[in-house]
């Protein structure tokens, strides 16, 4: 590590810092938000135990976690122009990672919605209460202090995958950092520093992770 080599992890410090605010964040956020609208609805599903869309449910879980998501992206972005879809990078990257996010999480919700004991539920019908009051007044609330943990750790997670849209031209982090250590020939270096940088993000998460949970427990 010489001068040069200080002086250029200083000057693409913001290079990398940048592209991770203006898009790797974004991406993140809005794939998870929506991957959660699809978690949930998924794991509903299944719960009600609805014939035929639970079936769907369950094969679009399995597809979705059977094949890898760098696949997924490829399909999506490389594949579709072929049947004459066409769709833009962020767009496609947006649309993988929600499905993806959504089969995971929703093993998750399922799992945190059955932990619910029967009585409770059976109790809301008993008071007069329908599936969806059930769901949103006693089943969810509770369910959602079990999900959280795993949840985060999906969102730390989804900050990490998101490097993989560098692969169908995402200009994220990593591929920022790609280019600059392409340019400057100093891979080591600036591959360190690109998993710096993801490690002081999904440190922040981490300890809003810790602080959204102290909350949860005082209510």
């Amino acid at each position: 590590m010489n001068e040069r080599v200080w002086q250029l992890l200083l000057d693409s410090f913001w290079q990398i810092l940048l592209p991770g605010i203006r898009v790797t964040i974004p991406l993140t956020l809005v794939s998870f938000s929506l991957g959660l609208i699809i978690a949930l609805l998924t794991a509903m599903v299944q719960v009600a135990n609805i014939p035929v869309v639970k079936q769907i449910a369950r094969i679009y879980v399995w597809i979705i976690r059977g094949t890898p998501l760098l696949v997924q992206l490829f399909v999506i972005f490389y594949g579709l122009p072929s049947v004459g879809i066409i769709l833009d990078a962020i767009p496609s990257a947006i649309i993988v990672f929600s499905f993806n996010t959504g089969a995971y999480a929703s093993e998750t919700v399922r799992a945190a919605i059955e932990a619910v004991p029967v009585g409770q539920i059976e109790a809301g019908y008993c008071v007069g209460m329908n599936y969806l009051q059930i769901m949103g007044r006693i089943v969810l609330p509770q369910a959602l202090r079990t999900a959280f943990p795993p949840l985060s750790n999906s969102l730390i997670g989804l900050v990490k995958d998101t490097s993989l849209a560098a692969n169908i031209t995402v200009v994220e982090m990593f591929l920022a950092g790609q280019r600059i250590a392409a340019n400057s020939l100093e891979v080591m270096a600036i591959y360190c520093e690109v998993a710096f940088v993801y490690l002081l993000f999904c440190t922040v998460l981490t300890k809003l992770q810790t602080y959204c949970e102290k909350r949860m427990k005082t209510y």
